[in-house]
């Protein structure tokens, strides 16, 4: 019988939380499938693109809501590190209520949409919304439902160019997962000057080997009970730390508080949320100088003997593997990993359904309820 983290699928399927337990454990070969993709559409993707990119002029805006806001901000300064262009991550949700703060008629623009249904509001308004007030503006929506909204609205449009993930990245189950790794990579491939599918074929094969060495870990302290979990991470990692304390949000229907932050900026008040029910996980930096910050930070807290327990996820960490010296954001999904497989036990601990842990729809998988309005009525 299949086991997937330290369960049986049977097990899993019986209590609600088989779609998220599969979606976490395909990362690895969505990965690959993405590597074959983003390969075969390289040619399309160079000519949509052009030069665009090295222009200094261009504007990049990376947007989303929720955990596809997150995508944007954990690769948004990579990428803009790459090229001549301007980079920013704006969620779609900002891009709506201050447009004129975002948004330059005059720039040539560029809006990179990432969307795992591509169903929400939210993500047809910023599109259009940029339609119309910028001139001239091209669209890269990166999304995992051809059949979305999102997709169906650049489909026979020149301006537009639609980047799909493999079809099983569209998780079924509440929480993104599959989908939030593959459209992470996508982006950070189809924006590399140098794209080289060998380094997703590499990463696919690292998170199968960190999958096999974590599952056991990871079940065993998701065993333990805590009120709060706190993730730390510097620069990209920031980003991947507020990714991470959603899903503990998201699939413990908000029983076990969370909150994100940096290294350095946690002591600065976010410190005084420690107290003997929390977990700390810090995500470990690949940057040698971050390391030594974020190393100082976990010494101190474990010093003060507050915490229920402080861990370290990453090179050299308490959930670690080898890895090339990659930059941060490549390694995000990596490590992310380690924090999807907390969250789904955790849920599981509460006794939750996991594949939706939300009773009676207050939360839903695609956010309902938006009402988009005309920036020109105002």
């Amino acid at each position: 019988m299949t086991t997937l983290f330290q369960r049986t699928t049977t097990d899993w399927r019986d209590i609600g939380g088989l779609e998220t337990a599969e979606e976490i454990a395909h990362q690895p070969a969505l990965w690959r499938e993405l590597a074959a993709h983003l390969g075969a559409e390289q040619s399309r993707i160079a000519a949509f693109l052009g030069d665009s990119l090295h222009n200094p002029q261009q504007r990049v805006i990376l947007t989303g809501a929720g955990s596809s806001a997150y995508v944007g901000e954990i690769i948004a300064d990579e990428i803009n590190a790459a090229w001549p262009c301007q980079v920013r991550a704006i969620s779609t949700t900002s891009l709506l209520t201050h447009p004129a703060l975002y948004l330059d008629s005059s720039a040539p623009t560029l809006l990179v949409s990432f969307a795992r249904s591509g169903n929400s509001p939210e993500s047809t308004g910023a599109v259009q919304l940029v339609r119309d007030l910028v001139p001239n503006a091209r669209f890269l929506n990166i999304t995992c439902n051809a059949e979305g909204d999102l997709a169906q609205q650049g489909a026979n449009d020149s301006a537009s160019l639609n980047l799909m993930m493999p079809a099983a990245s569209c998780d079924r189950g509440f929480a993104m997962t599959s989908s939030f790794t593959c459209m992470l990579l996508a982006a950070l491939s189809a924006l590399d000057p140098d794209f080289q599918p060998e380094r997703l074929n590499k990463l696919a094969q690292l998170g199968e080997q960190a999958q096999g060495l974590w599952s056991a870990p990871v079940a065993a302290l998701a065993a333990r009970r805590v009120s709060r979990v706190i993730y730390l991470g510097s620069g990209p990692l920031e980003a991947l730390a507020k990714e991470a304390a959603l899903k503990i949000m998201e699939l413990t229907a908000g029983s076990v508080m969370t909150m994100a932050n940096s290294a350095l900026g946690f002591r600065h008040g976010p410190k005084a949320a420690v107290n003997p029910e929390t977990l700390v996980l810090l995500f470990r930096s690949a940057d040698p100088l971050s390391r030594r910050y974020e190393h100082d930070l976990v010494e101190e807290l474990r010093r003060d003997q507050v915490a229920a327990d402080v861990l370290t996820v990453g090179a050299g960490g308490d959930f670690s593997i080898d890895t090339p010296a990659w930059p941060d954001a490549w390694l995000a999904p990596l490590w992310l990993l380690m924090a999807q497989q907390y969250a789904l036990h955790q849920s599981a601990l509460l006794q939750l359904r996991p594949d939706n842990p939300f009773k009676g729809g207050i939360v839903n998988r695609v956010v309902q309820g938006v009402t988009i309005y005309r920036h020109d009525e105002f």
